[in-house]
């Protein structure tokens, strides 16, 4: 049984990130911690690769990895409208989850215990949390730890009112010639057909002149299958007017778009980061830059001796109108091509970015509402405060009822 002072359970972005932090961090004493970073063997359960996207300022701690950056951001709307706009104080950037594990992995060196393990159950305890599972020979191992931080997606999904999925697909192309503007991204493009009861868009993020990553999403009740992503992909690179291009690589997901409470805390001594701890933004599905500061507070905590409770990186108020929203969209009160476009396309789209990233005050908040849809959304809102306040004295009713989407949803596995 080996003993550490921190085990990570998952490779994917909180798990690598975390591990990164904690690998150049010391006890309030100057000795180095020991941390085991643990993950699938290679197999069915490894990942595939894939892109986290997000936005912050220039000179952030990743550029040297990024695939892509851009400047300037379009939204089209769904009669075809395009509306570009500087991205500033901001920067749009594309990192691939393979450069940041060759990155993190090359500077482990004896900090940080990579440990091929399929986990399969995580005990806490008053001193020590144990988590035991399979090595690649079949055989069984244990570790114990004075903390541990599950990246794993909780399952099921713990009960909210509302669950939406933003489901996905992706084409990286290859066209013969240029057809693409490296300085600039489309964000949303709305002139997808819009399924009932979901809201479909693309985007295209260029990596060179010939090359980009053109994303098929919907946000909606079921995944679809294959076959159907890769025919409105088609759909989409003739809208854009791209002939004779190659398709050199896919990515496909589906991410839970949910009000449902993701405490960080499973234990005394056992905490969720990522996805599993409340990273993800209910209502865009971004996570990375969640899991940045989910991961700097916990690194901080270890390095001065304090309980590294990871924060759930969203305001209160934020994850309030996030679940206003998702109703809205759920009970078909608003339709989302309408209403992001309206949100996006108008000037200042920086406070847009600033806002979907919690870095805005209420009375700028209150000023981006005013470009929704302002008597469907206040229906809601009234209808959140309703449920809120019917929930909280209800004895027995606890946090939820089972989660709902649109007709026929149903919770889905995530990636």
């Amino acid at each position: 049984m080996n003993d550490h002072d921190a085990v990570i359970v998952g490779g994917g972005a909180a798990g690598l990130t975390l591990a990164h932090r904690l690998g150049r961090v010391n006890h309030p004493d100057g000795s180095p911690l020991r941390v085991a970073l643990l993950e699938p063997p290679p197999g069915p359960h490894t990942p595939p690769p894939r892109t986290w996207c997000f936005w912050e300022p220039e000179g952030g701690e990743w550029d040297p990895l990024l695939a892509a950056r851009w400047r300037r951001l379009t939204v089209v709307g769904p009669d075809g409208t395009g509306h570009t706009a500087p991205a500033a104080p901001f920067v749009y950037k594309m990192l691939r989850s393979s450069d940041l594990d060759s990155h993190v992995r090359a500077g482990f060196g004896d900090r940080v215990e990579p440990v091929p393990l399929l986990v399969e159950e995580v005990r806490d305890g008053a001193d020590r949390a144990t988590v035991a599972g399979v090595l690649p020979d079949g055989s069984p191992a244990r570790l114990t730890a004075r903390w541990v931080f599950d990246s794993r997606p909780p399952r099921p999904l713990p009960a909210g009112r509302t669950l939406l999925l933003q489901h996905f697909r992706g084409w990286f192309v290859r066209t013969p010639d240029d057809a693409f503007d490296p300085e600039a991204a489309v964000l949303m493009d709305f002139r997808p057909p819009q399924p009932e009861n979901a809201v479909a868009f693309a985007y295209v993020l260029p990596l060179s002149a010939r090359e980009a990553l053109v994303e098929y999403t919907e946000f909606g009740p079921e995944p679809l299958t294959t076959a159907e992503y890769d025919l409105r992909l088609a759909d989409h690179c003739s809208r854009l007017g791209l002939a004779g291009f190659e398709v050199t690589a896919a990515e496909q997901g589906v991410i839970p778009m949910t009000d449902a409470p993701l405490p960080t805390r499973a234990g005394r001594r056992v905490f969720r980061i990522g996805t599993a701890g409340g990273a993800t933004r209910p209502s865009t599905g971004y996570t990375f830059s969640g899991v940045l500061r989910q991961t700097a507070a916990v690194a901080a905590a270890l390095e001065r001796g304090r309980e590294p409770v990871p924060p759930v990186p969203h305001r209160r108020r934020h994850l309030a109108m996030d679940a206003i929203l998702l109703r809205a969209l759920a009970t078909g009160r608003v339709r989302g091509a309408e209403f992001f476009t309206r949100l996006l396309a108008p000037g200042r789209l920086g406070d847009v970015l600033a806002f979907l990233d919690g870095g805005t005050r209420l009375p700028r908040e209150l000023a981006l509402g005013l470009r929704t849809p302002v008597g469907p959304m206040s229906l809601t809102a009234l209808d959140h405060l309703w449920y809120s306040a019917r929930t909280a004295l209800t004895p027995g009713r606890g946090s939820a009822p089972p989660p709902t989407a649109t007709p026929g949803g149903r919770p889905r596995p995530v990636r």
